[in-house]
């Protein structure tokens, strides 16, 4: 993602808090504690807690594998939304 897409895409959630559909990869996850970080496109990291992610059943993450998500921020930094498998 060029400079001016990140930018657009943080602008809009600092901004207006428009949910901007993103694809990133997971960095790590604990299933035990229920939480991690994917890595965005642009190599930033993106909270996520097992509470985001869309998936019926025991709601897990598994490194390296590529995820679509929304950004939202949060009190200590962005975190994901909207989490979804094999984007």
């Amino acid at each position: 993602m060029s400079s001016q897409g990140k930018r657009g895409a943080d602008w809009a959630i600092k901004t207006r808090g428009v949910p901007v559909k993103e694809n990133g990869v997971v960095k790590w996850f604990n299933g035990a504690k229920g939480y991690g970080f994917i890595q965005r496109s642009t190599g930033e990291d993106v909270f996520v807690h097992f509470s985001a992610i869309q998936d019926s059943g025991y709601k897990t993450l598994n490194e390296g594998e590529a995820v679509e998500f929304e950004c939202q921020q949060g009190p200590k930094g962005l975190n994901a939304a909207n989490v979804v498998r094999g984007s």
